[in-house]
């Protein structure tokens, strides 16, 4: 029988039976109780990277199961021959919908509203920028992008894609254009919202030149990871007055109390809460089945992003 290990009782009963397949719990915050049989490891959900440490002392370890979109933090601990997995498609409606919900708040002024209520007082009404009508790109168009482009496309909004290369089009854009035209697309659109995996390319993705790019007044949108963008030039473009923000992940992160991101007007910061709407718990439940029955059948991984080396 294979073993695999999940975090916790609670997994084990999402999970449900798999004939073939024994399912035991480890968290990773010590060394693993049946080391020599576990085969697959489902990582606890959280961005940290601790007891990772822990998978070179499995030597029958197939493969290594994230519960997160992200993957770049695990790959320094994947042992030679071992399989990193991750949740594509388990983030993809959650994140979208924030993407789409801080958006929206910039584009009328949310945190304005906001404001009013707790001073209980009734402000002057004006012109917001809203969304409609507004050129929106998107950068990053796997999965989790093109739930945000399918979001946004009922609103009435001209969208650009761009990925890491350029490619044809599908039922949802017209063309797919690569990274390296970011510089020359950016000064077109009202609305950048990010979605890449923080990589060597992505890093810093978003510095003081780029920033430049961008037309006056318009919104930068991270879901991505922090360190896609400078934090010194972003801070230095809103506190101009030049961009606006609206950022689920930060770079440092979490961002720490008195930062100055937290008071420069324009910029609205969410605690990276992303992926954290209820419909996680069955959709990852569902793919960490899948990766048990392909286990027992002997069948490739789903969701393989490093193969074994």
């Amino acid at each position: 029988m294979a073993v695999m290990t999940v975090a916790d009782r609670e997994w084990i009963e999402r999970v449900g039976q798999v004939p073939g397949v024994e399912l035991v719990t480890w968290d990773l915050a010590g060394p693993c109780p049946r080391a020599d049989e576990v085969e697959l490891v489902v990582a606890p959900y959280r961005l940290s990277t601790e007891g990772f440490e822990h998978l070179a002392d499995l030597p029958r370890l197939r493969a290594f199961q994230l519960l997160s979109a992200g993957y770049e933090h695990a790959i320094p601990f994947v042992p030679p021959g071992v399989q990193l997995l991750n949740a594509r498609g388990v983030h993809a409606a959650a994140t979208a919908e924030l993407a789409l919900a801080l958006t929206l708040a910039m584009q009328r002024e949310v945190p304005w509203f906001v404001q009013g209520h707790r001073e209980q007082r009734w402000q002057d009404k004006h012109f917001t920028p809203g969304l409609a009508d507004r050129r929106v790109l998107v950068v990053g168009y796997g999965d989790i992008g093109r739930a945000i482009v399918r979001r946004l496309l009922p609103f009435e909004c001209a969208v650009t894609v761009v990925a890491s290369r350029p490619r044809a089009g599908d039922d949802l854009v017209a063309e797919v254009h690569g990274i390296d035209e970011l510089p020359l697309l950016l000064p077109d659109h009202d609305v950048v919202v990010l979605v890449v995996p923080h990589t060597p390319r992505t890093d810093r993705l978003m510095d003081a030149a780029m920033l430049a790019r961008m037309p006056q007044d318009a919104l930068l949108v991270n879901v991505a990871r922090g360190k896609v963008v400078d934090t010194e030039a972003l801070l230095e473009a809103t506190r101009a007055g030049r961009i606006r923000a609206a950022l689920d992940v930060v770079d440092p992160e979490p961002l720490p109390d008195g930062h100055p991101l937290w008071s420069t007007p324009g910029v609205l910061v969410a605690p990276h809460v992303g992926g954290l709407a209820e419909g996680f718990w069955a959709r990852a439940a569902r793919l960490v089945r899948a990766q048990a029955e392909h286990l027992r059948a002997g069948e490739p991984f789903d969701n393989v992003v490093q193969l074994a080396r």
